[in-house]
């Protein structure tokens, strides 16, 4: 099992934003405990379950082991671990 971090840092008040996303939500959960954040920065959406993280947070989960995923590079593997968040998003896998 894998937890991931995409390449797609956005502006958003002051900082640049990234996705934290992984194979299973316990795995997400878990993962995101560990870098600190709350349960309530979860993102539970159709459009895919994940934690936003701030750039400086996403460099500290490659530390820890997140596989980082590039949308311009790992075009196959960001589609499938997107389509696979859009489905623990609507609550279709566990």
């Amino acid at each position: 099992m894998t937890v991931y971090v995409d390449d797609a840092v956005h502006p958003w008040r002051g900082e640049r934003w990234a996705h934290l996303l992984a194979d299973t939500l316990d795995e997400l959960h878990a993962f995101a405990a560990l870098l600190g954040m709350s349960r309530r920065a979860f993102q539970d959406r159709t459009s895919g379950a994940h934690y936003d993280v701030t750039a400086a947070m996403r460099a500290r989960a490659i530390t820890l082991g997140a596989m980082p995923i590039s949308r311009h590079h790992d075009r196959a593997l960001v589609r499938a671990v997107i389509a696979n968040a859009r489905r623990q998003g609507r609550g279709e896998a566990a």
